[in-house]
């Protein structure tokens, strides 16, 4: 049964409202302002919470913008009747799902409860399905040597806390997968990792990305975003090739650690967020500061704990257990039976010079099984990798 909190400073409102949707088949419990509002929100979950402006101790619009910090997927229709249309508008800017004048149309309120519902219903399998992609996503980190021991150990050891992750390495070495283990294995694991490649995004554009933006803060804003910043509320945020984020979005990523608050594109509000910070590069943040291109207090807010992870090269020895791991993925995915590699074979992909790195290596192990008979040789090695590579 669909729980229903009426917020309302009237007593007479309020058993009307719960006259109404308990004959609805609704369970409805009540609150006489604002505060008491808070209250129940922190003890007892809610599908749906109605609620008056004008009350006292706490107004309707102050409790709302609480409630959006405390339970952000809770829907919250606000009903008033002294408001205009401005307050209407203002409530719904502040996160209220809708509004509706007293004394409430029956029809309208009942609709809207279920609009509000299946909103809120979309919202929790969404982050079902969401979580279901990140493990799905979050491959085994697969090695044995020296190097991958000692950044397992680290992940085991550093994921339990808070502290930020500055993750470095060549492209294609597995630092997403690092970051993705860090989330996995951290209290935060329940909730949503957002990444950001900051590489993709043209420097314009990067601070709404970051922090979202109001519409009408530029030409083509033609309607409020939520930045990732903001969908990361409660989870990870992995910021990939940082190093490459400007100036001024590096200034404001540094504020939102400080003070745990963003401000959005256009906007004047200050947001409350709560997010873990991973962040990874390919490139000499040291250097990178010399030459004035990257802030030195973001790097030491960012720097708590560095792992750095290896060049393919370093690790050579890892690479028939990868091999062998992407044969078995691969196949899978295709529905095809495992095929078999043999030593030979495994020695000569020891043996190539890996520019490109893990990624390299799964796209050649792609390649063998696709254009190797029955399975996979030494000759298949030198017919279709030492070719197309520096040995």
């Amino acid at each position: 049964m669909a729980k229903i909190l009426v917020v309302d400073d009237e007593q007479s409102i309020r058993k009307t409202l719960r006259e109404i949707l308990e004959f609805e088949k609704y369970d409805v419990d009540e609150a006489s302002d604002g505060l008491e509002c808070l209250v129940k929100l922190k003890k007892a979950k809610y599908d749906v919470v109605i609620m008056d402006i004008k009350m006292p101790k706490m107004d309707g619009m102050e409790a709302l913008e609480r409630v959006q910090l405390l339970v952000p997927d809770t829907p919250v229709v606000m009903i008033s009747g002294h408001a205009n249309i401005d307050t209407a508008v203002d409530a719904v800017k502040k996160g209220a799902f809708d509004f509706i004048q007293k004394p409430p149309d029956l029809n309208r309120m009942l609709i809207t409860i279920r609009n509000a519902m299946d909103k809120s219903t979309l919202i929790t399998e969404t982050k079902v399905l969401k979580r279901k992609v990140s493990k799905s996503k979050t491959q085994e980190i697969i090695g044995e040597s020296a190097g991958i021991k000692r950044i397992k150990k680290t992940v085991d050891t550093v994921a339990p806390t808070e502290a930020r992750v500055l993750i470095t390495g060549d492209n294609g070495t597995g630092k997403e997968l690092v970051a993705r283990w860090l989330h996995e294995k951290s209290a935060r694991a329940g909730s949503s990792i957002v990444e950001v490649n900051c590489a993709a995004i043209p420097s314009e554009l990067i601070e709404s990305e970051l922090f979202g933006h109001e519409k009408g803060s530029f030409t083509s804003a033609h309607k409020q975003r939520i930045g990732k910043f903001e969908q990361a509320n409660g989870g990870t945020i992995f910021l990939d090739e940082i190093g490459d984020m400007s100036l001024s979005a590096q200034a404001k990523v540094l504020r939102a650690l400080q003070e745990n608050r963003i401000t959005r594109v256009g906007g004047d509000k200050e947001i409350r967020v709560d997010v873990r910070v991973l962040a990874a590069t390919n490139k000499d943040l040291r250097k990178e500061i010399e030459a004035g291109r990257f802030r030195e207090d973001l790097y030491h807010r960012l720097a708590v704990i560095i792992i750095h992870v290896p060049p393919l090269n370093e690790r050579a020895d890892d690479i028939p257990l990868l091999v062998n791991h992407f044969i078995k993925v691969i196949c899978e995915e295709n529905g095809h039976s495992v095929k078999e590699i043999t030593k030979e074979a495994l020695t000569a992909l020891k043996n190539v010079n890996w520019t490109g790195n893990i990624r390299e290596l799964r796209n050649v192990v792609e390649r063998l099984l696709i254009l190797s008979e029955a399975k996979i040789t030494e000759e298949d090695v030198f017919n279709h990798v030492v070719p197309a590579t520096n040995v």
